[in-house]
Formats: C-alpha cells, structure tokens, sequence
C-alpha cells in the first residue's frame, strides 16, 4: 500500500472528476496495482505511437503524435488514480509499493525510447531515460536513508510528462518549418539535462539532510 506520508503533492488529486473516478473504480473492485500496470500499457502505446509518426507522414503522422500525447496523459492519470484507491479508498494490497514505482521506471524508458527511435536519434533517447530513472533512485534512496520523498524539479516526472506532451502537439505543425521533429528533440534534450540536474539536486539535498541530522 502507497504510504500517505510520501505521495507526490498533486493538486488534482482533490479535484472533484478524481474523487469520483477514485469511487468508481473501487466500486468495481479496480485495483491499484492493476491501474498501475495499465500506466505501462499507456506507456507502451505511446512508445508506439512516438515511433511510428517518425516515419509517417500527413494526417497519419497526426494521428500517431496526437494518440502519443494522449497516452502519456493517460499514464499520469494512472499514477494519479493508482495511490487515490489504494489509499483514499483503502484497496492497497501488501505488493502495493512495488507496482507503485515500477511501472513508472518502465513508462520512463518506454517513452523517451520511443521518442528516440522515433526522432532518429536513439542515444539521446536513452540519455532521457536514464536520467529520468535516475530522479526516482535519488529520491527513493533519500527515503530508504530516513528523509522525506524529494519531488523537487525542475524536471520531476509531472513536468517530464507535461513537455513531451507539448512537444507532440507542436510536432503535428511540422511541415510549417524546415526542422523536422526539432520540437520533440528539444524536448528529449531538456528532459535529458533537467532529469540530470534535478537527480544532482536531490542527491545534494539528502547529503545536506543526512549531515545535518543529529
């Protein structure tokens, strides 16, 4: 079961359409874990799609990068309404902290992988998604050290989720410029140097957390 005392703080998660989501599925007996795992399926759909649209063109390309944002919209509203049944609605099951942060480090690299491959430009993919994966270890060994969770940016998973979606939108406007996909490896870049900076802040906030500790 998600520990109450290190979830991320999401506004929307007070929101009223989250709340009756939340007693809708745990009406129905949806459990957190499976909502977890179906983040991984909008992932993957979404690593699809990414690759896809690098080769398609015209109203198909469209298509493929709209569903790609969708999709990584859709992975957040999982891990939005993952940790809303599983502790608000009291479904958490004893394997909870696991599909808690696992599918989140798969949906990592199915995404920035996707994009990679997708834009032709593979490394830089991978560099999105090792570094994305680094945040999270950082956080989580924070906490496995006795400190708090550290969701501090600028580039935590909300806002890794929030750019690529935007640049998918921006990519549907392609044949408007001379540089094919530079708005989705923008994206990758930024993810890639912000994902490392946030990793070294938190890793300099917990050793100033653990020094300063009596």
């Amino acid at each position: 079961m998600a520990d109450p005392d290190s979830r991320r703080p999401i506004a929307s998660r007070d929101t009223g359409w989250a709340r009756k989501l939340t007693v809708w599925l745990a009406e129905r007996n949806v459990t957190p874990n499976g909502i977890s795992q179906a983040s991984m399926l909008a992932a993957a759909a979404a690593c699809f799609a990414f690759y896809m649209a690098g080769s398609a063109s015209g109203s198909t390309r469209i298509g493929l990068l709209l569903a790609a944002a969708l999709c990584c919209q859709l992975r957040l509203i999982c891990n939005l309404l993952d940790g809303m049944v599983a502790v608000e609605a009291g479904k958490g099951a004893r394997d909870g902290p696991f599909w808690n942060e696992f599918p989140d480090r798969v949906s990592d690299i199915l995404i920035f992988v996707g994009i990679g491959y997708g834009v032709d430009a593979p490394i830089l993919g991978w560099t999105a998604a090792a570094f994305s994966v680094l945040t999270a270890y950082t956080r989580e060994l924070g906490r496995a050290s006795g400190l708090e969770a550290d969701f501090s940016g600028p580039m935590a998973k909300p806002q890794r989720m929030a750019l690529v979606t935007a640049a998918a939108a921006i990519s549907i406007f392609d044949g408007f410029w001379s540089w094919p996909n530079s708005a989705l490896i923008a994206a990758l870049w930024a993810v890639s140097l912000g994902a490392l900076f946030t990793s070294l802040r938190r890793a300099r906030r917990m050793v100033r957390a653990l020094n300063d500790q009596d």
